[in-house]
């Protein structure tokens, strides 16, 4: 299996201020409801840019029933709107208020069609053309409540963020199933992982929506997934036919939990086969068989040994006293040789 390391989730933990940082789903998603519900669309026409004295620039816009409105901007959309002027925000930002709205409204094209303004309260989240289309955050959360209902966000990072983020441009989420780890063979060992996901979108077009599914081995502090495994990627623009999207977000999650199911069940089944199997009536047949396996003769004997104060000679038993005495070994190869070793008896119990 091809292993990568994935740092999306880093990136976020390093750039994301505190108000963009929520400690739970429930949380984050109260958040994104109330944005939501307090947010509305408007197709409008532009009239102009004002500099009210003391304030900062506001844009005038009316729509198809004549009712106009003042909205400031927050930072995202005066980027938008310099954007549509074709200056740089950052020109603009570096001019008085009265000659910054002299510049837009020199700059400002003369619109044919209406644009799209997406606005909560009196202030502009967003503008757009007719060919943006909208997807709420909310609509992606509901399926991550409903498809991967153990998925939780992993430790908090070393500046306390827990890898959900939300703010005026756009969501990032970071979710694994910390009880969903499973033993995957890679190159004739086995070792043990676990599933995990990044959900993103913007409901004001700063970034596709999308979601990268994973099987990974570790998680450190800077939120870094290491070794991940069967890495799948999706994301879609915002374009007309984005709501297609969510059925393949919800067939991408239910997949992940499915095999996440059938591989914990296939898990369970082997160690419960474990439990029961015997590989030998006595410890001379039972040294045979380890032998056979790779096992040298002295930490055979040292595992019978073990094995024999429990009182059987099971698959699980001679596994476990494998296990234990690998930790023993000083030397990080002699310890990973023995535990690939023991993992060769429970490839006996996998039928």
């Amino acid at each position: 299996m091809q292993r990568q390391n994935l740092t999306a989730a880093s990136r976020q933990l390093f750039t994301r201020r505190d108000d963009e940082r929520f400690a739970d789903l429930q949380s984050l998603y109260d958040h994104c409801r109330t944005a939501q519900s307090e947010s509305s669309e408007r197709w409008t026409r532009l009239i102009d840019v004002q500099s009210p004295p003391g304030r900062s620039l506001l844009l005038g816009v009316d729509d198809d029933r004549q009712q106009e409105a003042l909205l400031s901007m927050n930072d995202w959309s005066f980027g938008q709107l310099c954007r549509l002027a074709g200056v740089a925000k950052e020109t603009v930002n570096r001019l008085t208020p009265g000659t910054a709205r002299l510049v837009l409204q020199e700059t400002l094209p003369s619109l044919q069609k209406p644009i799209q303004v997406l606005q909560r309260g009196e202030t502009i989240r967003s503008i757009h053309g007719p060919a943006y289309t909208r997807l709420h955050n909310l609509d992606l959360l509901n399926i991550v409540r409903e498809f991967a209902t153990e998925f939780v966000p992993p430790q908090a990072g070393m500046n306390g963020a827990t890898g959900l983020y939300a703010g005026e441009q756009d969501m990032f989420v970071f979710l694994i199933d910390p009880t969903g780890w499973v033993e995957l063979e890679d190159g004739g060992k086995t070792e043990a992982f676990a599933p995990g996901l990044f959900l993103w979108n913007s409901e004001v077009g700063c970034r596709s929506v999308g979601l990268q599914t994973f099987w990974f081995q570790a998680v450190c502090q800077n939120h870094i997934v290491w070794d991940a495994v069967e890495v799948i990627d999706f994301s879609r623009k915002h374009t007309a036919n984005v709501n297609e999207c969510l059925s393949e977000v919800r067939r991408h999650i239910e997949s992940l939990v499915a095999k996440r199911d059938a591989r914990r069940d296939g898990f369970a089944r082997v160690m419960a086969n474990a439990f029961k199997a015997r590989l030998g009536n006595d410890a001379e047949e039972v040294a045979k068989v380890m032998a056979k396996h790779g096992i040298p003769r002295d930490l055979s004997k040292r595992a019978l040994a073990m094995a024999r104060e429990q009182g059987r000679f099971t698959v699980f038993s001679l596994v476990d006293a494998l296990t234990r005495l690998a930790g023993e070994f000083k030397n990080a190869g002699d310890r990973l040789e023995a535990d690939e070793k023991a993992g060769r008896l429970l490839e006996l119990v996998k039928a």
